[in-house]
């Protein structure tokens, strides 16, 4: 009779719930994305915006944000002359974690850069090696022209890129900004390609970039798809603009 071997017995069980754990976390994963389209609300998109939608194969992951709020559109400077920005390394790298804390990282950073307690981090723009945050309007919404990336290594934040602004309110008054339903409904009908994918939708600051030092920003609703692209929707014109060409309805 053969000893049963009970610590390689033990061995092939528990490496077998470990495999059976992922298995069964991968399908839920798989399911929850597939689903996710049927469990968001949908209602607020008008009837052929809902129909080119299914025509199309479009799927939209990201809730429909129902706030309309009333903006202004500013103007914003840049501070330093050379408008690519300053580059710095840290003498005292920064642990990377504090990314996630803003009010810590602001301590931690508020001697090298003094206006960060007034960004806040985009994780769907992070790049390979740095995180990028933008500067917020009035506290809340994030001027997308602008980006402050922060450079980590090894668990540490070991440097930074910055383009210093100074961001101004123009004396025109409040305009209230379109719903997102009808900007999305514009993307879908006009703009995405069939089976795009839509992630994130947010409401911001964008605006074309023109060869001077004073620079003209609308509030926009901000679109990532999952292929990475990112589009405009202009929030009182309705126009369209992506980065890639930075012109309307390209």
């Amino acid at each position: 009779m053969k000893v049963l071997d009970w610590g390689r017995a033990k061995n092939v069980l528990i490496y077998a719930f470990l495999l059976l754990n992922l298995v069964l976390g991968y399908q839920i994963w798989m399911d929850a994305r597939e689903t996710a389209g049927a469990n968001l609300d949908f209602t607020s998109l008008a009837d052929n915006t809902q129909r080119a939608m299914e025509e199309k194969g479009i799927q939209v992951l990201a809730p429909i944000p129902n706030e309309t709020p009333k903006l202004p559109k500013l103007s914003y400077e840049f501070i330093e002359e050379d408008k690519s920005g300053i580059e710095v390394e840290l003498e005292q790298p920064v642990d990377s974690k504090l990314i996630f804390s803003p009010s810590e990282l602001a301590d931690a950073l508020q001697a090298e850069i003094p206006q960060i307690g007034t960004y806040r981090l985009d994780q769907l723009m992070a790049e390979d090696g740095a995180f990028v945050l933008h500067p917020l309007v009035d506290g809340k919404w994030p001027l997308f022209n602008v980006s402050l990336e922060l450079f980590y290594s090894d668990q540490k934040i070991t440097g930074y890129h910055q383009t210093p602004v100074r961001i101004t309110t123009a004396e025109e008054s409040d305009q209230q900004v379109l719903p997102a339903s009808k900007a999305l409904g514009t993307l879908i009908e006009n703009f995405l390609p069939n089976d795009a994918i839509v992630k994130d939708i947010q409401l911001g600051y964008y605006g074309q970039l023109f060869n001077s030092d004073i620079q003209v920003a609308m509030p926009a609703w901000r679109f990532v798809l999952e292929s990475g692209e990112v589009l405009y929707v202009q929030g009182i014109s309705g126009d369209v603009f992506s980065p890639k060409s930075d012109k309307p309805g390209e």
